[in-house]
Parts: C-alpha cells; structure tokens; sequence
C-alpha cells in the first residue's frame, strides 16, 4: 500500500507535501489528534507520559497519531541517544502557526455557542 493512500490523500498531490486544507481535515477528523496536540503545548511531550495522562489512549494509537503530526510538519520528533532511549516531540515553527488556527476554530465555536 503506498503511503499516498494509506493518508486518503488526493492522487494529485504527493504525500509528502499535503496541502493545509488536508492537514486540517485529517487532524479535526481524528479522535485524539487535538488531544495529543494539547498534551505536547501543554509540556507533555513523552509518549510514555502522553498515555498516562489519558486515559483509553492506547500506545498503538498515539504513535499513529505522532507519526501523522511528524509527517505532517507539526511536530518534531527528537531522539537522545541516551541507554534507555528517550524520544521527546516538540512542535515545529509551522506547527505552532497550526495550533493558533486551531485556537481560532475554538473561539468561533465559544461565540456560535454564545449566541445560541
């Protein structure tokens, strides 16, 4: 299976170049692709932590959901060569500029809330 449908992704465009209006999508679309990126603004940027600050997210699910976020150009992963290792993820300058559009999508809800 190539990576291109694997994502759903448009033919037209490669995997490795998705356009914004996809990468919205897909991460609204998905269950826990917010709440991971809550967690790593929130300072909680190992995968290990990650799970054990939620609960029913399972370590099979959050690694899809990272790889999804690296791929994407949202998140960086960083490995330290240390004995055991240790992986960290940060979000990208491209990825904080993401997560202020998210921030807007969430006012717009509080004042369509608001006016109901």
């Amino acid at each position: 299976m190539q990576l291109s449908q694997s994502r759903n992704l448009p033919k037209k465009i490669p995997a490795s170049q998705p356009t914004v209006a996809h990468i919205v999508e897909h991460t609204l679309g998905c269950k826990w692709m917010l709440e991971v990126l809550r967690l790593i603004r929130q300072g909680i940027n190992r995968p290990g932590a990650m799970t054990r600050a939620t609960e029913r997210l399972t370590t099979k699910v959050l690694n899809e959901r990272l790889v999804d976020l690296v791929n994407f150009g949202i998140v960086e992963k960083v490995a330290y060569p240390e004995i055991p290792p240790r992986v960290e993820y940060k979000l990208t300058a491209f990825g904080s500029r993401f997560v202020e559009i998210l921030d807007m999508i969430d006012d717009l809800e509080e004042y369509c809330q608001s006016r109901l």
